[in-house]
């Protein structure tokens, strides 16, 4: 995390405690636990399953309440409410009675936000490859299609900080090759910051500058890689030779713990 230091923070989690509570007592997840995210950065979360990674997201939007330390978004203190983010979840969760232009204009329906009319909304669903569907029904569209709306959504929640979970995971292979190098393309372009959780270490590679591995539970640290692969990208790169290492280590790391 040094390289952060010295540029604007878009994401921090300082001291952050959180624990479970059940029949048993409390089950802690997150210890002391420090993060940073750069401004514009994109940066993956991998781990196993009931690690953590989706608790990280979950204190961010405010769905669980830290029991200590303090969480930062774009340098300003999140209190007791919860942070302005963009949050894509594992299923697209599309209304099923609102058309692709309801769905996408959803979090500016719950803002009040009015000055972005229909044309405007029009303008971008162009701009995610959705023109000409604009007053379908989420049944009506495929996999990919969905998450675009989906996408889209979060992005229209105002925020430069994007959460996406496990966006893809559902989709079918080739589905998903053509929409990580879209999600790419969308982020070269609107250069928010994107924190994107995935158990798919090839998916991690391909998208990310950075890569947090949670390696244990409870967790005061995540171990943090530097993805070894300039920009722009493309699939076949991760067939280069320092990529396949690093996956292989990695992909070592996780059978030890299965």
């Amino acid at each position: 995390m040094n390289g952060e230091q010295n540029k604007k923070l878009a994401l921090q989690f300082k001291n952050v405690d959180f624990h479970y509570r059940n029949a048993a007592g409390e089950i802690p997840i997150l210890k002391n636990m420090n993060l940073s995210v750069a401004d514009g950065g994109f940066v993956s979360i991998i781990g196993a399953s009931g690690s953590g990674k989706s608790t990280i997201f979950r204190l961010i939007v405010g769905l669980e309440e830290r029991t200590g330390g303090s969480i930062y978004l774009n340098e300003k203190q999140v209190a007791d409410r919860p942070g302005k983010v963009g949050y894509m979840p594992q299923q697209d969760l599309l209304m099923p009675w609102r058309t692709v232009l309801q769905n996408a204009a959803l979090p500016l329906e719950l803002q009040k936000e009015n000055h972005l009319d229909r044309g405007t909304v029009q303008n971008l669903l162009e701009a995610f490859g959705l023109k000409g569907y604009e007053d379908k029904y989420p049944h009506e569209l495929s996999g990919g299609m969905r998450q675009r709306v989906s996408f889209l959504r979060a992005t229209l929640s105002g925020s430069n900080v994007l959460l996406l979970d496990e966006p893809f995971s559902a989709l079918d292979a080739m589905t998903k090759l053509f929409m990580q190098e879209w999600l790419l393309e969308q982020w070269e372009q609107q250069q928010s910051t994107i924190l994107f959780i995935t158990h798919d270490i090839s998916e991690a590679l391909f998208l990310s500058d950075r890569i947090f591995v949670i390696t244990e539970t409870p967790f005061t640290t995540l171990k943090e890689i530097e993805v070894p692969l300039e920009r722009p990208r493309r699939q076949h790169d991760l067939d280069k030779k320092e990529v396949a290492e690093l996956k292989n280590n990695l992909l070592e790391q996780f059978r030890m713990r299965v």
